[in-house]
């Protein structure tokens, strides 16, 4: 099941409870002390940084798997979103030991960017999303893979599971990227959901539409869940997607936006006969987000083409916080999961 932890962030004392949030979900990671104590370190500091610079904001911190030849294990990401007034010079402030706070560590975005395993952030006048991820590795990734996965999983309520999950195996060639949510919410949501996050390390060698009926049998245990799979192949730049229930998806490419659609139906109950796939060319800097129900399906996509190259976890958090309304509160689980095809040597 997907743990979550969401700290609002709107006094000091919610400081110490960011910290504390970063050291528990080290623990379910099993990092040593050293990489307990990075974690640490950056959520106080983005945490203090929410208080001083943004007024405020909240900070999300769970788990995530990269997949990748080598497998680096899990890491802990921090996830910092505000829509305070934004950074006026995002260089300057992620220069290392940076800080404009007598009451900030003085570490800076800058340390938190040298010491975590990776490190963005992205900044306007909507706001400043930040994102870090600590992993056993004290090393960075030295080259950018030529496609890349991230998002972030928000729990109704601030419950400790999310009945949403999202996940991404290799095979070869083929990325394949999962999005599901779980019938309603809770832990029995967030078995159904983790049991399809289970089943797609099993079958992630199969085509999309084959996953879905492999998953339909593994979820008949369960409530059932809305899913869909997206598959990009690196060699042909083909996109190939097929989703049963209410799972959003919009592709970016040649500098638009499409709805890609998914069948009626339930995953693990009521299957449909036919699971259509929609294929589509992706080029480098073409861009996938998956979304469950819990983000309103009427959201714009984001009008700042600088955004779309960044840290795919970024946009997804900048995606669901510019997608939520005080006046249309958030009534389930939510879960955005982005999929990026870099430009030759691009991103971050």
């Amino acid at each position: 099941m997907t743990r979550v932890w969401e700290i609002p962030v709107h006094d000091s004392t919610r400081v110490r409870d960011a910290r504390v949030a970063a050291e528990a979900a080290c623990a379910h990671a099993r990092l040593d002390e050293h990489r307990t104590a990075v974690a640490a370190l950056v959520a106080t500091e983005l945490a203090t940084n929410l208080l001083k610079h943004a007024g405020g904001g909240r900070l999300v911190v769970h788990l995530v798997e990269c997949p990748g030849p080598a497998g680096r294990g899990p890491a802990v990401q921090i996830t910092a979103l505000d829509h305070g007034p934004g950074i006026p010079d995002v260089t300057a402030a992620l220069r290392d030991g940076y800080t404009t706070s007598d009451a900030s560590l003085g570490a800076g975005l800058g340390t938190c960017q040298r010491i975590s395993s990776a490190f963005d952030l992205y900044s306007s006048g909507r706001g400043t999303v930040s994102v870090a991820r600590v992993d056993q590795s004290t090393g960075r990734r030295q080259t950018a893979p030529a496609c890349r996965v991230g998002g972030i999983n928000i729990p109704l309520g601030r419950a400790e599971h999310s009945g949403d999950a999202y996940s991404c195996v290799r095979s070869d060639s083929r990325l394949t990227l999962l999005l599901a949510d779980g019938l309603g919410h809770g832990p029995k949501a967030a078995q159904a959901s983790g049991a399809a996050v289970d089943e797609l390390h099993r079958v992630g060698h199969l085509t999309s539409a084959e996953i879905l009926r492999h998953l339909h049998q593994a979820l008949r245990p369960t409530r059932g869940a809305a899913v869909a799979v997206a598959q990009l192949d690196t060699d042909t730049g083909e996109l190939a997607f097929a989703g049963v229930g209410n799972i959003g998806a919009r592709l970016h490419a040649a500098g638009s936006w499409e709805h890609l659609i998914s069948h009626p139906g339930i995953v693990g109950a009521q299957f449909p006969a036919n699971v259509p796939v929609c294929r589509r060319p992706c080029a480098p800097g073409s861009l996938l987000v998956l979304h469950s129900d819990g983000l309103p399906s009427r959201w714009v996509p984001p009008a700042d083409p600088g955004l779309l190259t960044h840290d795919p976890a970024v946009i997804a958090a900048t995606v669901l916080r510019d997608a939520s309304s005080a006046a249309s509160p958030v009534r389930d689980d939510t879960c955005v999961a982005v999929l990026a095809l870099d430009h030759p040597g691009g991103g971050p």
